[in-house]
């Protein structure tokens, strides 16, 4: 095997006569051009063809450093694949964003599974919306003319909705009371034109005005036609005809609303309320007067708008009214 004595022909004794090898630093020097020189040993010529470009100085071995004033050298850039300028705008989104795309075999059944989350979804709205609001036809002429017959109108069923406070009573110093049940928004008032299940035919729906409260005592003059609630003769500009007692016609008519929770509700109406309803059209309205009130549990909701009449839209708020007192013009809620 050949020695490093063979390979540069000078014996150890033998006085090197090169000059010393400079260090070179990668991150900071730069191979300069300079003038080719013949190499001096075998090692020489192996190190200059392993070099890129001999230096300028006349030292064959020193190499120029890094000079921040020399200009830039322009490179090609050799990472950019030459049909990177004929990718369009998807092709360049893909690469750069990860997309997932179901295989063929399976796109079936994530159809089908987006498809039953639609309907699933459609269906809980529909049964929420269900639950709050619901349409009715006025068929009949005794809400007239607040109601025509044949018009459409939207009924909000949540307006009566009813908490039981006890259900917190194992909350730490919380006390529901002796009267837990507790109305969400509003409670029935007198004006309120309801839509309920009608005592005397439960397969039918009735719509009326709240006349009477539990414990009012309402009394209706055949002669004058006048309605006095608790002794305060009421002012109702919204009926038509003359507010007659079909039980004793030509006198006066007394109608004691029981109050609520007390036995003689439940002989009543057989319930804890009882309310006293009348139509707008007094002298062609099935109502009250007949001897029966509506159970708190029969009443569906209260009106809200309307949306169809005579054949057309017309949308409008529904005809609650506050009812008032003709005697002092204060409100009757």
């Amino acid at each position: 095997m050949p020695t490093f004595d063979d390979l540069t022909g000078a014996a150890d004794d033998a006085p090197d006569e090169r000059p010393a090898n400079p260090i070179y630093e990668p991150l900071f020097g730069d191979w300069g051009e300079t003038q080719p020189a013949e190499p001096i040993s075998q090692i020489d010529e192996l190190f200059a063809m392993t070099a890129a470009v001999p230096s300028t100085e006349t030292d064959e071995y020193a190499f120029t450093r890094y000079d921040p004033n020399a200009a830039p050298v322009a490179y090609p850039d050799r990472y950019q694949p030459e049909y990177q300028e004929r990718l369009t705008e998807l092709q360049r989104k893909l690469r750069q964003e990860t997309v997932v795309v179901p295989a063929p075999d399976k796109r079936w059944v994530v159809t089908i599974r987006e498809l039953a989350e639609t309907l699933l979804l459609a269906a809980l709205i529909f049964l929420a919306v269900r639950a709050s609001f619901q349409n009715f036809r006025v068929e009949g002429a005794s809400m007239m003319p607040s109601l025509d017959n044949g018009e459409y109108l939207i009924v909000n069923k949540l307006t009566y909705a009813e908490l039981d406070l006890s259900i917190f009573n194992w909350l730490p110093f919380f006390d529901a009371g002796s009267d837990p049940m507790h109305h969400l928004w509003n409670s029935p008032s007198r004006g309120d034109v309801i839509v309920f299940r009608a005592p005397t035919s439960p397969n039918r729906d009735f719509i009326k005005r709240i006349i009477g409260l539990p414990g009012d005592t309402v009394q209706i003059d055949s002669a004058s036609g006048q309605v006095t609630v608790n002794g305060k003769t009421l002012d109702e500009p919204y009926i038509q005809g003359r507010t007659q007692c079909t039980q004793s016609p030509g006198s006066k008519c007394t109608f004691n609303v029981p109050l609520a929770g007390t036995p003689q509700a439940h002989d009543t109406c057989g319930s804890d309320e009882c309310y006293f309803v009348m139509g707008d059209n007094r002298e062609n309205s099935s109502d009250s007067r007949g001897g029966w009130m509506v159970p708190r549990e029969n009443i569906i909701g209260k009106t809200l708008v309307t949306y169809w009449n005579n054949g057309s839209p017309s949308f409008d708020l529904a005809p609650n009214h506050s009812i008032t007192y003709a005697d002092d013009g204060t409100n009757g809620q």
